[in-house]
């Protein structure tokens, strides 16, 4: 039950600081959420739907991103459009979803806004691949439009441990609940009319409904997961805008010393 309980939390969190309407227990890691979210609209496609088959993504993910995306997309025939993040995109009719990264790999905050009303005018949805630190100072992907936001938490509470391990975070529209990987806690009762905790969404995976899941992604980052949602009760809401504001002034001190 303390296990659940965090791993409610953690959903909590992560839908407060999205700004999205669903969030799951945890995946993998950044790069298997991106592929997720890539397949979840690719599945989630409207009927007359079938001949968008582009998936634009922006050069300034993370670059193992972008590997992963290359090695998901291929077998489902999606077609993987890596485009300059800094050039205006002409948005095709053929193109079902598109990602960006925020702040980019440059450590560049774009505001997506224009970019996700074009997109959502020609039926396209958006994924948001965000830093989970940055969002206590930042506009929530949720308040950009996203259709879903992605990214890691190892840079929320988690030490850097050699480059792992690293629980990733995946939040959504309700309109996705169904279609999204991973598992979800919910608050339930128990026998005694007790409140209790219990895992109520985990029938896309594969140990449950074998081949016909969406997701091969059994792994939740459990104890990750619990350690960043820990790590925001730790601090508090004040405590986690001040590390993200400490974390800013001292980018900003390396780069005026660089510039000097």
């Amino acid at each position: 039950q303390g296990r659940l309980e965090s791993l409610l939390n953690f959903q909590t969190m992560v839908m407060d600081l999205t700004g999205m309407e669903v969030a799951n227990a945890s995946l993998l890691d950044e790069g298997t959420a991106a592929a997720e979210a890539m397949i979840m609209l690719f599945h989630a496609r409207d009927v007359g739907e079938e001949n968008k088959k582009v998936f634009i993504a922006s050069d300034k993910l993370f670059p193992q991103t972008i590997e992963i995306l290359k090695t998901r997309s291929a077998p489902l025939g999606i077609e993987l459009m890596v485009v300059d993040n800094n050039q205006p995109l002409t948005l095709t009719d053929s193109c079902f979803g598109a990602i960006v990264q925020y702040p980019d790999s440059d450590g560049a905050v774009h505001d997506y806004t224009p970019f996700i009303n074009a997109a959502h005018a020609k039926g396209i949805k958006v994924i948001v691949a965000a830093d989970l630190l940055a969002l206590t100072l930042l506009k929530s992907p949720g308040e950009l439009g996203a259709d879903v936001a992605i990214g890691t938490a190892q840079r929320f509470g988690v030490p850097l441990g050699y480059g792992g391990p690293h629980a990733a975070y995946f939040a959504t529209k309700e309109a996705f609940k169904r279609q999204m990987p991973g598992r979800i806690i919910g608050v339930s009762i128990d026998a005694k009319g007790n409140q209790a905790y219990r895992m109520s969404l985990q029938t896309r995976e594969q140990h449950i409904k074998r081949e016909k899941a969406t997701s091969n992604i059994c792994t939740a980052q459990a104890l990750l997961a619990i350690m960043a949602s820990m790590y925001a009760v730790y601090h508090g809401q004040a405590g986690i805008k001040a590390i993200a504001e400490g974390v800013h002034s001292a980018t900003a001190f390396v780069a005026s010393e660089l510039k000097a």
